[in-house]
């Protein structure tokens, strides 16, 4: 079929064109926006799950409804080895500023463009590799401690009162929480505990690996209840079949049943792995329907894709042991895999593989399912492992 009109969107983030079994997950965030708007508890958002489930296009919708809604919104991804007070200033001063522009807000932003300023020249923030924090300070003991648990909840408060004024809500997103640091993390949670017990409209929404909820928990043991944590998994086959027939259907073309059901088999569900799937399989259709045999066909053309480039390039990231301990992990099938049967399958000690174990985990290539045991953040990782790298 006509390449030009493939509605699917296979690539890092996109949305894709049918948002389908996040319902719930939307609700709720529609709801929490709404609430922190009038001042009411509303609980923040973690989203957990795998690489490639979503989350990242959820974010992003998460963004516009609360635009929608009346707030300004805040989007940042955390990196590797990058300090949250980077991350923040810039948004913070950028919604201090719109905020600065509303009459009945005017005081507590400038308060807070001030203490800004403090936190620029205690925490060297540098913007486009240029140190900012040079002006003196204007808000004298305000976010100038140098201790990020203090002075980000100042920031945050001083940013709800103005919001608050202003009849607006404050939004932040966050992506890849999972490589914010024990102490940056503990600082946002500080931070976004003392706006809920005040009432301020600020809402955060954060997207991570599973193992995210432990992090905060041990960051700060009130995490579990601050935050509400929706898990973002697999499409189950019901919403498999809307995500893929209905941008189908809307594009004047048909797809058999059969074939619908093949896509559910080979991508188990998962978002990333079905747009692939289905954006080769509309390409590779004569039209105008896709039927079992176009999928079969367009497998192979998805499985070299995913090989080069979604799983390549995660697999580039580790070292030549690392690769070793991932070939051990695959090669014991599907997991979760016990940390004490990698070991046995490397010929060493559980002592002996700790370090590239830890390296693993912190490049954001596995992660703890329970004590003792481990699994891909990727989803079937093991099966590409298998099938390329292992003989």
């Amino acid at each position: 079929m006509d390449p030009f009109n493939n509605p699917f969107a296979p690539g890092a983030g996109s949305r894709p064109p049918e948002l389908a079994g996040r319902d719930t997950i939307l609700q709720a965030a529609r709801v929490s926006c709404g609430r922190a708007l009038k001042g009411r508890a509303a609980r923040s958002i973690m989203l957990l799950g795998l690489r490639g489930t979503g989350k990242t296009v959820l974010l992003s919708e998460i963004g516009r409804i609360a635009e929608a809604e009346g707030c300004l919104v805040s989007r940042v991804e955390a990196p590797e080895e990058t300090q949250l007070a980077n991350l923040l200033y810039p948004e913070m001063r950028k919604v201090s500023r719109a905020l600065s522009s509303v009459e009945t807000a005017r005081h507590h932003a400038s308060r807070a463009l001030g203490g800004l300023r403090n936190f620029a020249s205690v925490f060297n923030i540098e913007v486009g590799g240029v140190n900012i924090g040079v002006e003196p300070a204007s808000e004298p003991g305000l976010a100038e401690s140098g201790d990020m648990q203090h002075d980000l909840p100042d920031l945050f408060e001083q940013i709800g009162r103005a919001a608050q004024a202003a009849n607006k809500g404050w939004v932040l997103l966050i992506d890849e929480v999972q490589y914010l640091s024990q102490q940056d993390l503990a600082a946002l949670i500080v931070a976004l505990h003392r706006v809920s017990q005040e009432g301020r409209p600020i809402l955060f929404v954060g997207a991570g690996l599973p193992q995210v909820a432990r992090l905060a928990g041990d960051a700060k043991s009130y995490a579990e209840r601050l935050f509400s944590y929706p898990g973002v998994g697999a499409l189950d086959e019901a919403a498999t079949t809307v995500a893929v027939e209905k941008p189908i259907r809307d594009e004047g073309a048909s797809i058999s049943q059969d074939a619908l059901a093949a896509i559910f088999a080979m991508t188990n569900g998962y978002p990333f792995f079905l747009q692939e799937l289905a954006y080769f399989a509309w390409d590779n259709a004569p039209g105008p329907s896709i039927d079992a045999n176009d999928v079969r066909h367009a497998y192979t053309q998805t499985l070299a894709s995913l090989d080069e480039g979604f799983f390549r390039v995660r697999l580039d990231r580790l070292t030549r042991a690392e690769v070793g301990f991932v070939k051990a992990m695959a090669a014991l099938g599907d997991g979760p895999y016990q940390v004490s049967d990698i070991a046995r399958a490397m010929g060493r000690t559980q002592k002996s593989i700790g370090p590239a174990r830890a390296s693993i985990i912190h490049k954001g290539m596995i992660y703890s399912t329970d004590h003792g045991y481990l699994d891909f953040t990727v989803p079937l990782f093991a099966d590409f492992i298998r099938r390329r790298h292992i003989e």
